[in-house]
């Protein structure tokens, strides 16, 4: 990995300052949080309306309510996710830290 990020840094993006391997491991995870479509299409439908309640996710994704509290729970523990009881209902919205890591690992350097 890290003789790779020597490679890469010195020839394909000049400037862009290398990350380090505690760093790369978090984005890796994050990212690997987003490798199922299911858990895409419900950053997407949060990123749309800022937050939203988990039963509207489970109508509109044709999956039951434990398979799609499990996939909140892999973004959630990822960190690109957050909720707040309400009631019976648990509502959830983005969390903007950790989409902002993510944005900030994939934005070339200045």
């Amino acid at each position: 990995m890290k003789r790779l990020a020597l490679i890469a840094g010195a020839c394909c993006a000049p400037g862009a300052p290398r990350i380090d391997d505690d760093l790369a491991s978090d984005l890796a995870s994050s990212f690997k949080a987003l490798a199922d479509p299911t858990r895409v299409a419900i950053v997407n439908r949060l990123a749309a309306d800022g937050e939203c309640c988990v039963c509207h996710l489970v109508e509109e994704s044709d999956l039951s309510q434990p398979t799609v509290s499990h996939h909140l729970k892999i973004l959630r523990d990822a960190g690109l996710v957050e909720s707040e009881r309400r009631g019976t209902w648990a509502y959830y919205r983005l969390n903007a830290n950790g989409i902002a890591r993510l944005a900030a690992a994939l934005r070339p350097a200045a």
